[in-house]
């Protein structure tokens, strides 16, 4: 069982997926910083100084949370966003990459065509010369 353990540890899907789950927690609390103490306070001077977060509505004895709900919906939106930036990123240079890479499939591709022409060119010269086959020329 422990062995079986190891190598689903141990593969490389499960290493990333760690990775990743550990850079996302660090990238989230980086957001959440960047909402509550830079984005927010702007906001809220922008609105005469009021702090979104600590806004609520009394309905009966419920208090309705209704700025601590806007500021995860702000959060949320700025996570978003951020996120589809790093995809979009990282996607740009993978696509780089495999123009870099189509490119050299091209070139070859065309290297080995001309190759090939070559080849027969060079057959038809022989199998013409072997049979005593003349080429036609015109006379006019």
């Amino acid at each position: 069982m422990w062995n079986e353990f190891k190598k689903f540890a141990l593969k490389g899907n499960v290493m990333d997926l760690a990775v990743g789950v550990i850079i996302g927690g660090a990238f989230g609390k980086i957001v959440s910083s960047l909402v509550n103490d830079i984005i927010m306070p702007v906001v809220g001077i922008l609105l005469g100084g009021i702090k979104i977060s600590n806004q609520s509505y009394f309905f009966g004895n419920a208090e309705l949370k209704y700025g601590a709900f806007l500021q995860t919906v702000v959060d949320f939106f700025i996570i978003s966003f951020s996120i589809f930036l790093f995809i979009r990123l990282i996607s740009r240079f993978k696509r780089k990459k495999e123009e870099e890479t189509v490119e050299e499939i091209k070139a070859d591709v065309k290297e080995e065509l001309l190759m090939e022409i070559r080849d027969l060119l060079k057959m038809q010269a022989e199998a013409s010369g072997a049979t005593g086959i003349r080429e036609r020329t015109d006379r006019s």
